[in-house]
């Protein structure tokens, strides 16, 4: 029986620029195929046609709760230097109730395996970033060990992107391959997320989670696989800088 995931903490609605769905019908679509969380994670500012900084700003307006599915607000933001510097300040970082973080070719600096490596290890340091997406992009080849190392001591999860077996960041499958098999040799966090742009991809985990069965991940390892577990770690990361709101 095919593993069951509550959420999916990596959508996108018309505020990206390339969506094309609305958060009512992202929430609707989510309610439809059972999940009972999304994470809202429009990207940062500095992709084009992306939105101000003021949407993030104003996402309170947005209900919790929609269709009966919880509504993360959050953000994409894109790495945008070799330091894995992001978009977005922190004080608005500190706003959001989730925080993805990858490389974006319109937004960040491809370099060598090791400065793509050193930014992407970096972002992972940053205390307002939760998950770093899509780190099998072969338009930025990193050490594969050195991340999976690094999610598992600061517990940061890695995400294993399903449009990237569908379109998106061609070439990625190898390498998204590759990373799943460290992700189970070291026992480090994963999300498994859709990166939905439209309603309908909202919950398609298919190609991803045959990519994290295939490689060994044990459901344990995987942290959007409840409500609850997504929560309690959102929870400590805030906890842990400081911020109990």
């Amino acid at each position: 029986m095919p593993l069951k995931l509550q959420a999916d903490l990596h959508t996108h609605s018309v505020a990206s620029g390339h969506g094309y769905s609305t958060v009512l019908e992202l929430a609707r679509a989510a309610a439809a195929k059972g999940l009972l969380l999304i994470g809202l994670t429009d990207h940062g500012p500095a992709m084009p046609g992306g939105p101000h900084l003021y949407h993030f700003g104003n996402l309170r307006a947005i209900p919790a709760v929609i269709e009966g599915v919880r509504v993360l607000k959050g953000v994409e933001a894109n790495i945008i230097d070799r330091q894995g510097g992001l978009d977005m300040p922190p004080h608005y970082l500190d706003k959001m109730e989730i925080v993805l973080a990858g490389f974006h070719e319109v937004c960040s600096p491809a370099g060598t395996v090791e400065e793509n490596t050193a930014a992407m290890l970096a972002a992972m340091q940053n205390p307002y970033v939760d998950i770093i997406v899509h780190p099998g992009n072969p338009r930025f080849p990193v050490d594969p060990e050195k991340i999976v190392k690094m999610s598992r001591e600061t517990g940061v999860p890695l995400e294993i992107n399903n449009s990237s077996f569908c379109g998106s960041r061609a070439g990625s499958e190898d390498n998204c391959r590759e990373i799943a098999k460290l992700i189970a040799r070291y026992g480090a966090p994963v999300v498994i997320g859709s990166d939905a742009h439209f309603a309908e991809q909202v919950g398609s985990f298919a190609h991803a989670l045959a990519v994290a069965e295939e490689a060994g991940i044990k459901p344990g390892q995987i942290l959007n696989i409840t409500v609850e577990r997504v929560l309690a770690y959102l929870e400590e990361r805030r906890r842990r800088r400081g911020r109990t709101k």
